[in-house]
């Protein structure tokens, strides 16, 4: 299994018996925590899903082992596996390499709600590896750190310029140029917006702690 991924739980201790020996398993997309999908697993699907780090269910309508991915290639990668408070359900942290529904779209609910800065993330971190040529994010990564860090200060200073003036319509246009641009600078700099919100989580625990 992938040192990347995450499990909460003994697998042992599920609660197989309760639904024939078939968990429902919820995937969300780990960047965008967006509902993709719902499968079911036995014991068999939950091992080679862990073990291999591609997501596979027990298909009902098929009678076997069904591996996400395994006819379109747009597979589901593990990230985290965490079970309910019953033991009886599943939720799957997932990157998705293509539309997970077979009708072509991203989530097999259509109006699943997102995270859209943890898929602006994700995004980014796609252009950094593809860097497709002509595009704005490209030219920034190919310009390195120091460039892009330049960015992000003028983008700073131009959001609090727009703050001070009392310009509601240009703060929210130069605060969404200071979050693109430091989302790249933290893709540049091996860093991605969850571990700037783990950050924050930690903080945020340590506030509360202290009273």
């Amino acid at each position: 299994m992938s040192p990347e991924v995450s499990v909460s739980f003994d697998p042992s201790a599920l609660d197989w018996d309760k639904q024939g020996g078939l968990l429902p398993a919820i995937v969300q997309d780990a960047a965008s925590r967006r509902v993709l999908m719902l499968g079911y697993m036995n014991r068999e699907a939950l091992e080679i899903t862990r073990s291999t780090g591609r997501v596979t269910f027990f298909s009902r309508s098929k009678g076997r082992l069904w591996t996400k991915g395994e006819s379109s290639g747009h597979f589901l990668h593990l990230r985290a596996i965490e079970t309910d408070c019953d033991r009886d359900t599943l939720l799957i942290q997932a990157e998705a390499d293509g539309p997970t529904c077979h009708l072509g779209r991203a989530s097999c609910f259509p109006e699943a709600p997102e995270d859209f800065l943890g898929a602006l993330d994700a995004f980014i971190e796609r252009r950094r590896h593809e860097l497709p040529e002509g595009r704005y994010t490209t030219r920034l990564f190919e310009a390195g750190v120091k460039r892009i860090a330049q960015k992000v200060g003028e983008e700073g200073v131009e959001t609090a310029l727009a703050a001070v003036a009392g310009d509601a319509d240009e703060l929210r246009n130069e605060a969404a140029d200071l979050l693109y641009h430091l989302i790249v600078l933290l893709r540049a700099s091996g860093l991605s917006l969850e571990d700037v919100r783990q950050t924050l989580v930690q903080r945020h625990a340590a506030s509360e702690s202290a009273g």
